[in-house]
């Protein structure tokens, strides 16, 4: 279905079988991915609970506006409260990856109320210094100009290629074909605009804010995957209502990588009330 906000349509994707009084699941793509990404995980988490799968904006069939402040990392979040404001949805269990877990734990700072249980696949808290920031900033202009420049096939050529998802070349030809396929068909101008506008150096910080977090919280990160490995481990000795599990052979997309592993784990730690 589409929710139109401020006059932009946005693409969510409802399925699933909720019952009465079963907290909804809402999933959150990452850089270059839309809703299809959670397709194989329908029939697993779906049996149980209500899925809510938006395509973020500039992302999948969601629309790409030019204005970059449409684009911010609180402007997205504010787009899924009014989501679920549409839907009277009151609270979710919120699964992210990667740029849609930094859009999560961004919800679930703006929205404490609105998340019962929040899980970060591949996630940071930002960076902490202004310095690491404006850097970042600038690589991720450059990104967004070569997006424009050379064009979709160019970028999705360099993006298959960068050291972050060098273990899906693992991966059955026919899988990274689709994964391919659907990273084509996004708009360029939306994927440069998100670069300027949610990258990691465009949103806030919240480290030295975990702590506050008052929701449950699972970290997940791929064994093979050392920089976010890193930044789980720092994270851990901020949070308080947390835990953290490496899936072994996997890098950064574990659900693409080992996704029986990771849609187990997923199921378990929603499941759970003991905590």
């Amino acid at each position: 279905m589409y929710i139109v906000i401020d006059g932009n349509h946005h693409y969510v994707e409802v399925c699933g079988n909720g019952g009465l009084g079963q907290v909804p699941l809402v999933l959150l793509h990452g850089f270059t991915g839309d809703s299809t990404t959670w397709a194989p995980f329908h029939e697993c988490w779906g049996k149980s609970t209500m899925l809510i799968i938006p395509d973020i904006i500039g992302h999948g069939k969601t629309e790409s506006p030019q204005e970059l402040s449409r684009y911010q990392m609180d402007a997205a979040a504010s787009d899924l409260n009014t989501i679920l404001d549409h839907m009277g949805i009151e609270q979710v269990d919120l699964l992210g990856y990667s740029m849609g877990g930094r859009l999560a734990l961004t919800f679930a700072f703006l929205y404490p109320g609105r998340v019962r249980k929040l899980i970060l696949e591949s996630a940071s808290p930002g960076l902490a210094t202004e310095d690491e920031k404006q850097h970042r900033r600038m690589k991720d202009a450059e990104l967004a100009n070569f997006i424009k420049e050379q064009g979709i096939i160019a970028f999705v050529d360099y993006w298959e290629e960068i050291p972050l998802f060098v273990t899906m070349k693992g991966l059955p030809r026919e899988t990274q074909e689709e994964i391919r396929k659907q990273r084509l068909k996004n708009s360029p101008n939306g994927l440069a605009n998100s670069l300027v506008g949610m990258g990691t150096g465009a949103q806030s910080s919240w480290w030295g804010k975990l702590n506050e977090l008052t929701c449950e919280v699972l970290l997940l990160t791929g064994a093979e995957d050392h920089k976010f490995c890193s930044i789980a481990s720092h994270m851990m000795e901020e949070l308080k209502n947390s835990s953290w599990v490496v899936i072994e052979d996997s890098g950064h997309a574990i659900h693409v990588e080992e996704p029986e592993k990771f849609g187990t784990i997923v199921s378990d730690f929603l499941s759970n009330e003991n905590k």
